[in-house]
């Protein structure tokens, strides 16, 4: 189960349009360089919180997205730092992985939400419901970038 990051995506503050970047420094236990949750201005930043460091979405799930309920929808509107393709990620709730060289972990689904809604104007939540994406922790840093493969890492 090998994917592959086919975009990035921060934003530094809430509600404002994400920025695709070909490169991201990942921080253990903060967040990504230049984005709001590192920063704690993210709207659902939480004090010492550690699932929002970094969150992933499937390609295909916006392709399905548009094909299934002809829904516009491009992967930066996600709001989603990290695009893939290739892999399942409700699978690594809970579990280690790599992104290029940086391990990551799965907390939690990243369901959509009327706030995604708003700040799109597009009517996602079915189409997303399950497939919105996934919320993780930052267990090693290092830089993220466009291509890097995605791959599980073995229990421990």
């Amino acid at each position: 189960m090998t994917g592959t990051i086919v975009s990035l995506h921060i934003c530094p503050r809430a509600a404002e349009s994400m920025t695709s970047v070909p490169a991201v420094q990942a921080v253990p236990g903060q967040g990504l360089e230049g984005d709001r949750y590192r920063s704690g201005s993210g709207t659902f930043s939480t004090p010492g919180g550690t699932d929002q460091a970094v969150t992933l979405i499937e390609e295909e799930a916006v392709e399905a997205l548009r094909r299934d309920y002809e829904v516009e929808f491009d992967p930066g509107d996600s709001r989603r730092n990290i695009v893939t393709r290739g892999v399942a990620l409700n699978h690594f709730v809970g579990r280690d992985f790599r992104v290029g060289g940086v391990t990551l972990r799965g907390i939690r689904l990243c369901e959509p939400c009327g706030h995604l809604e708003r700040v799109t104007g597009r009517r996602v939540r079915a189409g997303l419901a399950h497939r919105g994406g996934l919320r993780a922790q930052i267990l090693t840093g290092g830089t993220i970038r466009a291509g890097d493969p995605i791959e599980p890492l073995e229990p421990k």
